[in-house]
C-alpha cells in the first residue's frame, strides 16, 4: 500500500470527458490494491483562461511541483479563445514542460489485434508492430525564438526559429539508448540532416552517444523516409528518437498504425526523482476535438493507458499498470467500440461506457 497525490488537469474540449474515465480508473485501482490516492484538480487551457487570466496559473504550477504526477486532458481547440491573443491555451503545456524541465516524451505505439480492422493498413502490415517513439520536448521550433509576424510596406513576413543545443540533443538520444536496453536493442534516430544545421548536429552527437552503447543498434533515417517506412514497414521500427516537431508529426501519424489518436497514450518525463519513481506529465496524445465535445462520443482509453503510464513510471507500481493495460485489452477484446474505431453498422459505446467496462475489469 502507498500513498500518492496527483495533479489532474482534464483542461479543455473532451478533456474533462477522456480525464474522468481514466480518474475512474485510478481509484478503482486504489480500492483494489488499498493505495491513498489524493487527486487534486486545477484549471488549465482555455477553461484556466477564462476565470484565472492565464493558461495555467501560478498555484497550479505550485501544486503540480507538489505533486507526484501530472494527469493531464487536452488544451486548445476551434472555437476557443482569439488566436491572435498573447495568452493561448496552448501555452499551459510549453510552461509545464519547460519549468518542469520535462524534456522526453514517450509515445508507444503496439497496435491492438481486436483493432486491425480499424486500420487503413493491412493486419499483416500491423502484426507484431511495437515501436516506442522519444520526442525532444523543450527545445526546437516550439520554443525558438524570434518567432513572429513582421508588417512592412512591401508586405508580412514571418520568422520561426529552430534551435538545439549539444546538451539537449545528446540527453534525449542517452534517454532513448538507455530505454532501447530494456526493449529489442535498435534506435532509429530521425532528422533532416540533408537541409537543415540543427539536424546535421543532432546526427552528429547522435553518433557519438551511440559509441557508449555498443550492445545497441543505431541507423539514421530522414525524417520524410521515415514517414514512408511508418506506412510500409512499422515492424522494423524498436525505438524512434527525433526532435520537438517531427516527432509531434510522425507519432500523429503512427496513431493510424494502432486505429486512431484515441488509442494513443504518452509520458513526459524529466531528471526529477519522486519518492515513487519519475515525476512525469500523462496525456492521450488527441487534442480537445470540439466537433465531439460533449456529445459522449469520445475515446477514452488513451486517457486511461496514460493513466496506466503514471502508475508504473511515477508511482512505481508496475503490477497495477499491467492491470489496466490488461483490461483495455479485454475490452476491446470484447467488442466494445466508440465511434473512432467502430465499424460501419455497428453502435458504438460511449465514452462513460467504455470508462465502466475498463473499471470494472480493474476491479474484478
Amino acid at each position: 500500500m502507498g500513498s500518492y497525490t496527483i495533479a489532474v488537469l482534464a483542461g479543455d474540449g473532451i478533456g474533462p470527458e477522456v480525464t474522468a474515465e481514466a480518474v475512474r480508473v485510478l481509484r478503482a485501482v486504489a480500492r483494489r490494491f488499498g493505495h491513498k490516492l489524493t487527486l487534486r484538480e486545477a484549471l488549465v487551457g482555455q477553461a484556466a483562461i477564462v476565470a484565472e487570466g492565464a493558461a495555467i496559473s501560478d498555484a497550479t504550477m505550485e501544486l503540480c511541483q507538489r505533486s507526484d504526477a501530472i494527469l493531464f486532458g487536452a488544451v486548445g481547440g476551434a472555437g476557443v479563445g482569439d488566436p491572435n491573443s498573447k495568452v493561448q491555451p496552448e501555452f499551459a503545456l510549453f510552461r509545464l514542460r519547460k519549468e518542469l524541465a520535462l524534456f522526453a516524451n514517450l509515445r508507444p505505439v503496439h497496435p491492438l489485434p481486436a483493432l486491425a480492422a480499424a486500420s487503413a493498413l493491412k493486419r499483416e502490415v500491423l502484426r507484431g508492430v511495437d515501436l516506442l517513439v522519444v520526442r525532444e520536448l523543450t527545445g526546437g521550433l516550439y520554443y525558438g525564438r524570434p518567432s513572429e509576424i513582421r508588417d512592412s510596406p512591401d508586405g508580412a513576413s514571418a520568422v520561426d526559429t529552430m534551435v538545439y543545443t549539444e546538451a539537449e540533443i545528446e540527453r534525449i538520444v542517452r534517454y532513448a539508448f538507455e530505454l532501447a536496453r530494456g526493449r529489442r536493442k535498435r534506435v532509429t534516430s530521425v532528422d533532416k540532416a540533408n537541409v537543415l544545421s540543427c539536424s546535421r548536429l543532432w546526427r552528429r552527437v547522435a553518433d557519438r552517444v551511440a559509441g557508449d552503447y555498443p550492445d545497441v543498434a543505431m541507423n539514421h533515417l530522414l525524417v520524410d523516409a521515415c514517414s514512408m517506412a511508418l506506412i510500409r514497414n512499422p515492424r522494423d521500427f524498436d525505438v524512434i528518437v527525433t526532435e520537438n516537431m517531427f516527432g509531434d508529426i510522425l507519432t500523429d501519424e503512427a496513431s493510424m498504425l494502432a486505429g486512431s489518436l484515441g488509442m494513443l497514450p504518452s509520458a513526459s518525463l524529466g531528471t526529477r526523482q519522486t519518492a515513487h519513481g519519475q515525476f512525469g506529465l500523462y496525456e492521450p496524445i488527441h487534442g480537445t476535438a470540439p466537433d465531439i465535445t460533449g456529445q459522449g462520443k469520445a475515446n477514452p482509453l488513451a486517457s486511461i493507458l496514460s493513466a496506466a503510464m503514471l502508475l508504473r513510471h511515477s508511482l512505481g507500481l508496475a503490477r497495477e499498470a499491467d492491470l489496466v493495460e490488461r483490461a483495455v485489452r479485454e475490452t476491446v477484446a470484447a467488442g466494445y467500440r466508440t465511434a473512432d474505431i467502430s465499424r460501419k453498422g455497428e453502435q458504438p459505446t460511449s465514452t462513460r461506457a467504455m470508462g465502466d467496462q475498463v473499471v470494472s475489469r480493474v476491479a474484478a
